[in-house]
């Protein structure tokens, strides 16, 4: 059960929550977008938000910053969160046309808007489930793009709500969290993407 817990955690690790958003995006569009628009903005997004981090969590652990990916500590939190931040926004100005992208612009600004907000706990101190706050948004971007463009991905949202129980239940089991850490966190994730959907919807 550890193990599969572990493995759970690993999938669905939030590092992975924007690349999964847009190519989420470019599968319901029924907008015309080739394959050069698709790639110019999947691989900067890739490298952007899993191979940067990826190397600045090599360059914190040996600093002595961070001691493992799923930063168990709070204080662990601040340098990765900050990262994720400016990568974050990067996209936000540099990768995504927002005057034909609309949906997914205001996707990252919703994930800019949680990030922020799990950064901004870390005063208190609380540790909001970062696991959670990407199941969060990403089921909340799947219901609004099924809103937005009248489609049927029923069992893709079932599917996101059974994989978000299934990760709240294997971080509890682990005891990487509280459930008020895990509620929170996936609190933050729909309520950031809720907000924009004013913008888009």
């Amino acid at each position: 059960m550890r193990f599969l817990s572990k493995l759970v955690s690993y999938i669905f690790h939030p590092i992975f929550v924007p690349l999964a958003g847009t190519v989420s995006y470019f599968l319901i569009t029924p907008k015309y977008t080739t394959l050069e628009m698709r790639s110019g903005n999947i691989l900067p997004i890739f490298i952007l938000t899993i191979i940067i981090p990826i190397l600045s969590f090599f360059i914190l652990k040996n600093l002595g910053i961070v001691q493992t990916i799923f930063l168990s500590r709070p204080e662990e939190r601040k340098y990765p969160l900050m990262i994720s931040l400016i990568l974050l926004l990067m996209i936000l100005l540099k990768v995504i046309p927002d005057h034909y992208t609309l949906e997914l612009y205001f996707f990252f600004l919703g994930l800019i808007a949680a990030t922020s907000t799990c950064l901004l706990l870390l005063i208190i101190p609380f540790k909001t489930s970062l696991h959670m706050m990407g199941m969060g948004s990403i089921l909340m971007f799947l219901i609004a793009l099924s809103i937005h463009f009248e489609r049927n991905i029923v069992v893709a949202i079932s599917l996101m709500f059974f994989a978000s129980g299934l990760v709240a239940s294997s971080r509890l089991f682990l005891k990487a969290h509280s459930r008020s850490e895990l509620l929170i966190g996936f609190l933050v994730g729909v309520v950031s993407q809720l907000l924009t959907l004013k913008f888009w919807l």
